[in-house]
């Protein structure tokens, strides 16, 4: 900066100035030099302190943007978080009618499955009183094709 560099000027007058003894301190000095590095001080000042001050500012610009884009990104994984916890949500309500769909299907299988041994059933029960029906004509009828055997035998014989 150059105030920094004017100041500098100021103090290396003061060091190379000549002391008066039993003083104090006090010391000749080049007047015109130190008030021309003091004019100069005061030229350069305002624009030091305007660069400051807009340093400053776009400091507070720099934080403010900083500050929204902290909260943006904020906002997005909230909403980020809430899609998954959204999706996470469907999934599970999907594996649930899933369970609904599959447990339904295998209790209407079960059904349909006893229904079908039941009809089977009535099938072969039917099949086999029809064919003991049929058996035991069979048998009568061989019955009496027995005892006709034996009628006619006997009417030979006599």
């Amino acid at each position: 900066m150059e105030i920094d560099r004017l100041l500098d000027e100021l103090e290396d007058i003061l060091e190379i100035s000549w002391q008066l003894p039993l003083s104090g301190g006090k010391a000749f000095v080049d007047t015109k030099e130190v008030k021309r590095i003091l004019e100069d001080i005061r030229l350069k000042l305002p624009s030091e302190v305007m660069q400051a001050k807009k340093i400053v500012s776009n400091r507070t610009k720099i934080l403010e943007n900083t500050h929204t884009e902290a909260e943006n990104i904020i906002k997005a994984s909230e909403e980020k978080v809430k899609t998954m916890v959204s999706q996470t949500e469907i999934v599970k309500a999907a594996n649930a009618n899933a369970k609904n769909i599959i447990s339904e299907a295998n209790a209407k299988s079960k059904d349909i499955i006893e229904r079908a041994h039941r009809y089977v059933d009535g099938l072969i029960k039917s099949l086999d009183d029809t064919i003991t029906q049929n058996l035991s004509e069979i048998k009568k009828a061989r019955q009496m094709l027995r005892s006709s055997a034996k009628d006619y035998s006997n009417l030979k014989e006599e």
